[in-house]
């Protein structure tokens, strides 16, 4: 948007013609940069770009079409209007004007009012565009707020419900929250530096942490005798048990038919099936091994798992970190993918931090109430 005063740039390689138009335009107000050819021109205009260009076409170096494609190539100087000014009167000169990026063409012997009203008309349409493109991106600020206060609720929905299937099922305090961070150390690790970095965007990593807490979800419809039970199941409760990988990944398929294009939602769909196959194939439900394993759900798995064991239990004690580790190594290349597994490894301190950090809050609560 044009707010100062407009800043004009004439450029023709004739004295009297420079003289003529910048006193002209002097005299209605504008500020005037006279330039004798293309070259300065465009100098000048690389470092203090123009309003608008009075440009003649037959000067020696640059031409005028020459210098209008620079400017239009230049990202800064792109939406400069570029009204032409030349004693070239044939079409195909009129023509070649406007292919270039010419917004007018005045011919010579020049007419004062008329290069004055061309001016102020192409400067109020400049005006007008620079308005309404400040309005559109102020409409665009207005809708991408409304979409993430959108996506934030529905992400907060989707917490909520996962919280609730899992406080069937644990009294771990923050263990969705904890996966969520586990998954953005682990991912973020994979992206840099791994045999997956090119598989692991920004993008995956967002959609894994929103997508974690669903990989239970299942968990919901599992009878309590058997998710609550404070032993080892038997063969039929643990066929029950396995049920909640399908039962969570159908639920969510539910969701995919109504929102196909949603990424996070197929994410979801990935972890909550498959985060309890095993690399070497003896994993459930489908006994998929190796890479046939979704990435999300091979990398939940050594998520999952970390903390499970970290965890206090109704039926046992949480571990330490250092026995947690023992158990995810030993389970290298059988139960979790190796580069994941060796990845974990290398992070394994912020692994530590999270549970720690989020230990000391639980039990400062734990002491307020």
């Amino acid at each position: 948007m044009i707010t100062h005063m407009p800043r004009i740039m004439v450029v023709d390689d004739t004295p009297h013609n420079l003289r003529l138009l910048e006193n002209l335009l002097v005299e209605r107000g504008y500020r005037v940069f006279a330039l004798p050819n293309g070259e300065m021109a465009l100098r000048a205009a690389a470092k203090n770009p123009p309003d608008l260009v009075l440009l003649d076409v037959d000067m020696p170096g640059l031409n005028g079409y020459e210098v209008c494609q620079r400017f239009k190539a230049d990202r800064k100087l792109a939406e400069v209007p570029i009204i032409f000014i030349s004693a070239l009167a044939e079409t195909e000169d009129k023509v070649r004007a406007f292919e270039v990026g010419g917004v007018d063409y005045v011919t010579k012997p020049i007419k004062l009012d008329e290069v004055a009203a061309r001016v102020a008309t192409h400067l109020k349409i400049r005006a007008l565009q620079a308005n309404l493109e400040e309005h559109n991106r102020h409409l665009q600020d207005i809708v991408d707020a409304q979409v993430r206060k959108i996506s934030e609720s529905q992400m907060a929905t989707i917490f909520a419900l996962a919280k609730l299937a899992e406080n069937r099922d644990t009294d771990t305090g923050e263990h969705l929250e904890r996966v969520q961070e586990y998954c953005r150390v682990l991912g973020s690790g994979l992206q840099q530096s791994s045999h997956y970095a090119a598989m692991v965007s920004d993008e995956f990593i967002s959609n894994i942490c929103q997508a974690s807490p669903l990989h239970d979800i299942g968990k919901v419809a599992i009878p309590d005798h058997v998710l609550l039970k404070p032993g080892k199941l038997n063969r039929e409760e643990f066929e029950v048990m396995k049920a909640h990988t399908a039962i969570g990944a159908q639920t969510l398929m539910a969701v995919l038919a109504r929102y196909p294009e949603n990424d996070f939602v197929q994410m979801g769909i990935e972890i909550a099936r498959s985060h309890h196959e095993r690399w070497d194939g003896g994993g459930y439900p489908e006994g998929l091994a190796g890479t046939d394993i979704p990435l999300s759900a091979r990398l939940m798995a050594v998520v999952d798992v970390y903390d499970a064991f970290r965890s206090d239990r109704c039926y046992r004690n949480g571990l330490s970190h250092e026995a947690t580790r023992k158990i995810i190594l030993e389970g290298r290349g059988t139960q979790f993918d190796p580069v994941i597994t060796d990845k974990f490894l290398e992070l394994e301190e912020a692994f530590r931090e999270i549970f720690a950090r989020t230990s000391r809050r639980q039990l400062a609560l734990a002491e307020s109430r």
